[in-house]
């Protein structure tokens, strides 16, 4: 497994945007698809042409930005299959509009212009609930809802609308789950039970927020903090836990960051970098 982008919406020369790769065997199961992830899948020595599965947590612009590079790049750099999206509702509805709205021109022009390309390998894109996405007899992956930002005030035709998700992913008796962007919440915690691996969103230092209106609101209704990931962990029997989706800091909170998890998550741990290498 690889956490390919490790950053959030802010532009970081060091944390591209969330991305996290599971590899098995000869497949490549790629969630999210964050600002650079294919230059990042490149500079970690992995071929975007063996890339058809992607799934996606939610619908912010830093977990979807490079969606559409993606896709094509993908097939430039020699798919050969259909490349199936897996996300929550409304995904369909986005991946039709890239390939058939923005970027319908350059699919045909690349088509048709530069038969080399073998012509466009298509893409489908499915909206799934809580529950199994895919099943094989390879490996599993399943869903659940998690909370982002659902108490932040809107309207609530928007809140009936914004489906979150995480996701499980089972194979060979191993266990990884993707919380994508949630705090402390039962979604997360079904899926982290016993996982051999959990990357966990983890914005911000408990000690950064207090006394900050803004990242203690951050904390408490968007993005889990030090502390909550490391209770999430704790009490879900988590193995190793993965930090990811980082806020910029100085090497002091990163020193603080891993103290404050420390103090409550007794196994292993990794303050997620970009392209790091995680052995399951």
């Amino acid at each position: 497994m690889r956490v390919l982008g490790t950053g959030g919406p802010w532009v970081d020369a060091d944390r591209f945007g969330p991305s996290t790769l599971i590899r098995y065997g000869d497949e490549r199961l790629l969630f999210d698809a964050g600002r650079g992830v294919g230059i990042r899948m490149v500079q970690a020595g992995e071929d975007p042409g063996s890339l058809d599965t992607i799934f996606i947590t939610h619908h912010h612009l830093d977990h979807i930005s490079d969606l559409a590079d993606v896709m094509i790049t993908s097939w430039l750099r020699g798919r050969r299959r259909e490349m199936v999206i897996y996300g929550p509702p409304g995904t369909r509805a986005i991946v039709d509009t890239l390939v058939n709205v923005v970027y319908a021109k350059d699919i045909e022009w690349r088509s048709v212009g530069e038969p080399a390309w073998g012509g466009w390998q298509p893409v489908r894109a499915v909206d799934v609930e809580r529950g199994v996405v895919v099943e094989n007899e390879r490996w599993k992956v399943s869903c659940d809802w998690m909370v982002h930002g659902h108490k932040l005030g809107f309207r609530p035709e928007f809140v009936k609308s914004w489906k979150c998700l995480g996701y499980r992913f089972e194979a060979a008796g191993k266990r990884i789950v993707v919380s994508g962007d949630t705090v402390d919440c039962g979604g997360i915690r079904r899926l982290a039970q016993d996982a051999d691996v959990l990357v966990q969103c983890c914005f911000a230092n408990r000690g950064e927020c207090e006394g900050n209106p803004h990242l203690e609101r951050v904390a408490k209704y968007t993005l889990a903090d030090t502390v909550q990931a490391a209770t999430i962990a704790q009490e879900c029997g988590v193995r190793h836990l993965v930090l990811t989706h980082i806020r910029p800091k100085s090497r002091e909170r990163m020193a603080q960051m891993r103290r404050e998890v420390r103090e409550i998550f007794r196994r292993r741990l990794t303050i997620g970098k970009d392209m790091q290498l995680v052995r399951v």
